[in-house]
């Protein structure tokens, strides 16, 4: 089995910085795809930023704010958040496309971890 455990979440004011991790163990052959998606109370689902074989892409929202990274030795991604803003509260999940063998992968997510930007 796989987990992803997330951690960094909290409440900060608004202009304030927070630094999100989620560390993937488990029967993981390698890791594709790794990111953060986040979703606000009764809105959708959304991605923040995705990296992948060293491309980085990001949400418009959060352009110039954020900055996802990788440890690969410790199968580890991380999301430094500058700037926050109010609209920027959500529980933020991280996602990873992980291989348990040569060919057979799936997407796991971790549990979620709240980040309320709020005075």
């Amino acid at each position: 089995q796989v987990q992803l455990v997330e951690s960094g979440g909290g409440l900060v004011q608004p202009g304030g910085s927070l630094r999100l991790s989620c560390a993937a163990s488990g029967n993981i052959f390698r890791i594709n795809d790794m990111g953060w998606y986040r979703q606000a109370p009764g809105k959708d689902r959304e991605l923040v930023a995705i990296t992948s074989g060293g491309s980085t892409n990001y949400a418009d929202s959060v352009k110039a704010r954020f900055t996802i990274s990788r440890d690969n030795a410790k199968n580890t991604v991380y999301l430094q958040m500058n700037s926050l803003r109010p609209e920027d509260t959500a529980v933020y999940y991280c996602v990873a496309d992980v291989y348990r063998s040569l060919v057979s992968h799936k997407n796991y997510w971790g549990q979620g971890t709240q980040v309320t930007v709020s005075s």
